[in-house]
């Protein structure tokens, strides 16, 4: 008999109501359940429980719901010694003091990156990188080191998803990750966001498996095709040491 998942569906739906404040951090019961696709009254259930149990608070006056401290709570008890957005912070401190740009760190999540860590640039112009950010993983220096250094196996899976773009020129594309693999980084400029450019590395651990992306990122008007270029030998001396802690 082929194997099967056991889940439970109420936990399920709990935790996709959840996963909705990556989106957002209010939300009401219409919006919620337009974005789980339940019916209205299944949601209240489940956020009355979720009320209770302190995982959302309610706005009496505006009726949305926020995350509550208890998730707050939970998130102080991950583990800090293998956890990469605190053993990797003092150098990414050090890199943003060198560059004077902003610092990520990625990590990819199903078909998407999820920023874990960044360090803002001190000057008065500068890119601001949100923690909890999810962004595609098709554009982005930080999406095609993830893409590119992933598994044959990892890369045919994304590429066959129904959600994966269709690329206009596919043969291109994947040239394009086999000269990211062999330079060790990647560049963009202005690709995801309007004027903004970035820099992206892999870091690999003592296992030679890629754990992360880090970046660079900062305004076009400060940062140009070749300042990207010359700041990937300092983030790949960065990067290399990262690796080494884990």
């Amino acid at each position: 008999m082929e194997d099967r998942k056991l889940t439970v569906r109420a936990v399920e739906r709990a935790l996709d109501i959840l996963m909705c404040f990556t989106k957002s951090s209010e939300l009401g019961l219409t919006e919620i359940a337009g974005l789980i696709d339940l019916h209205k009254s299944t949601v209240h259930r489940l956020m009355t429980t979720l009320e209770e149990k302190g995982f959302v608070v309610r706005d009496a006056a505006t009726e949305k719901y926020r995350l509550g401290l208890k998730v707050w709570e939970l998130s102080t008890h991950l583990s800090k010694s293998d956890d990469p957005a605190v053993l990797f912070l003092p150098g990414m401190e050090r890199l943003r003091d060198r560059l004077g740009e902003t610092v990520s760190l990625y990590l990819r999540d199903g078909k998407d990156r999820l920023r874990i860590q960044a360090v803002q640039s001190n000057q008065a112009i500068r890119r601001v990188a949100q923690v909890g950010a999810r962004l595609p993983l098709y554009v982005g220096a930080s999406s095609k080191v993830l893409v590119a250094f992933a598994s044959p196996e990892d890369q045919q899976e994304l590429f066959l998803d129904s959600e994966w773009p269709e690329m206009p020129d596919s043969g291109a594309y994947m040239r394009m990750l086999e000269e990211i693999r062999e330079r060790g980084y990647a560049t963009s400029f202005e690709e995801r966001e309007p004027g903004a450019a970035a820099v992206a590395v892999p870091i690999v651990n003592r296992s030679g498996v890629v754990a992360a992306a880090l970046s660079v990122s900062g305004p076009v008007g400060r940062i140009s095709t070749d300042t990207l270029h010359e700041f990937a030998p300092v983030l790949m001396e960065a990067a290399h040491e990262m690796g080494l802690m884990i």
